[in-house]
């Protein structure tokens, strides 16, 4: 019998009245149970967070650096565990579920170097006005208070790690509020900052159900949001708290490029290995995954017969499997919503070269031409292993056809020219230009957000860092400078 999992208050294990079932996208099998905080428990974390603002925000940066640091060694030493889990609640093939874990030991690593030289403060001598002789400016950045932290299901390790880290790096404590379907991996971070000296409240996860969560959006004991998934919730719990500060990343519809200097058959050979690869990874389920491919005539007829190859050659199956390219989506009902936009392309005139097929909560890979501009899916985000592709006559038209979307996370341009590069650099209205490869790559260092509907604000934890603090200036007067 599957013993239900406890969460996290404040600090310690704690279990409510009732639970839920987690179950394998893959197979149905139960995973774990989970309990459910109770509203008295929800309430008790939030005012446990709110009363140790100032505690957190003046702890030494060593002891929030040091806490970061055992986090990141720990997630290393249980990688295949840990892993394993990711690919049980989210049906991720295996293999991906470890590069995701690596990620997030990254991510703690790169917060807790952050920890250490963040805040040193900027000195700025006022004298250059004769009205400012004497006086000197420091400026330093403090917690804006406690962060909401809203993860989705999609990478329920590391974007839960997203919105932890940069938290204790700076000292603000965080409530995380993992996806409902795949809540497991955010629980194991709790039990690793469990073993840490942070004080009590600077942090909980919270396995709230969905529909509890405007009361917590609204509760002005928290200031900052941080919101990753869909750009009908983002917004609209952006509408519903104007004056909260919120951070949203809400996806997109990522396009390559692939310009006419690319055009060297080891050049196409990469840009449709590449182009397979992250339209089907993570089962398509990834904000920057290759939902459209943007090619110049060109190379369009030399390119199209190579990504269909490269798609037909991904190994699809049990994502326990290391062998595994793609598995499940994360419900039939989301398998169900990929297969309806794909059928209705198809019937406004799309053509479709190979996959459209599905069994339960699994889609085959899938690549059409022609998508008319109206369908859902050439305006929507899929977020399922689905991708188009379209021929353009030139740099200008493609890059025009990037932008005809209303989303604007990232896109990538295959092109060896370094003018190309500048130009797409400047023209694209997207949050980041990948040369040379797909949309889909991401350092988690690196500022991470997008243009448009794809939301506002900016995460990699330097970056988050920023987010979740605000600048205080500190005048001293009488100085001999």
């Amino acid at each position: 019998m599957t013993s239900t999992h406890a969460f996290w208050l404040a600090g310690r294990e704690a279990t409510g009245d009732d639970s839920f079932d987690v179950t394998s996208p893959w197979d149905g099998r139960l995973v774990a149970a989970v309990s459910i905080p109770t509203d008295t428990q929800v309430e008790e974390a939030v005012a446990a967070a709110h009363a140790v603002v100032e505690e957190f925000a003046a702890t030494p940066a060593h002891v929030r650096a040091a806490a970061l640091d055992h986090v990141s060694r720990r997630l290393a030493e249980r990688t295949e565990e840990i892993a394993q889990l990711i690919s049980a609640e989210n049906g991720k093939p295996v293999k991906w579920a470890r590069g995701e874990v690596g990620r997030a030991v990254s991510v703690f690593r790169f917060a807790a170097e952050e920890a250490r030289r963040f805040n040193g403060g900027e000195a700025q001598r006022l004298d250059t006005d004769g009205g400012g002789v004497g006086r000197l400016a420091l400026t330093r950045r403090f917690p804006k208070g406690v962060v909401l932290g809203i993860a989705p299901f999609n990478f329920p390790l590391n974007l839960c790690a997203h919105k932890v880290a940069p938290a204790i790096a700076v000292g603000a404590p965080i409530i995380l509020k993992p996806a409902p379907a795949t809540p497991l991996s955010g629980l194991v971070l709790g039990e690793l900052l469990a073993e840490t000296e942070l004080p009590a409240g600077s942090w909980s996860v919270l396995p709230v159900a969905n529909d509890k969560m405007p009361a917590l959006v609204q509760d002005d004991r928290l200031p900052v949001i941080s919101f990753t998934g869909s750009d009908k919730v983002g917004y609209a719990i952006m509408d519903s708290v104007p004056r909260k500060h919120c951070t949203l990343e809400l996806g997109g519809n990522g396009a390559a490029v692939v310009l006419a200097d690319w055009a060297r058959e080891e050049d196409l050979d990469w840009a449709a290995t590449r182009i397979a690869t992250f339209s089907n990874y993570q089962g398509g389920q990834s904000c920057i995954s290759v939902q459209r491919v943007i090619a110049d005539a060109a190379v369009y007829d030399r390119l199209l017969p190579k990504i269909v190859a490269a798609v037909e050659a991904q190994v699809t199956g049990d994502p326990s499997d290391s062998a595994t390219d793609v598995g499940p989506l994360v419900s039939e009902a989301a398998a169900v919503r990929v297969e309806s936009w794909v059928d209705e392309a198809v019937q406004a005139g799309a053509k479709l070269l190979t996959g459209g097929k599905r069994d339960g909560a699994s889609y085959a890979p899938t690549v059409l031409t022609e998508l008319p501009a109206d369908t859902t899916l050439a305006c929507e985000e899929v977020f399922g292993p689905v991708l188009t592709v379209q021929k353009v006559d030139g740099e200008a038209e493609a890059f025009a056809a990037v932008n005809s979307s209303k989303y604007g996370l990232q896109a990538g341009v295959f092109t060896h020219d370094v003018q190309t590069a500048f130009r797409a650099h400047r023209a694209l209205e997207v949050g980041g230009v990948i040369i040379g490869d797909v949309p889909s790559y991401r350092a988690d260092q690196m500022p991470y957000g997008g243009a448009k509907a794809s939301g506002v604000g900016r995460e990699g934890v330097r970056y988050a860092m920023d987010d979740y603090t605000y600048e205080r200036v500190l005048v001293l007067t009488g100085l001999a400078l």
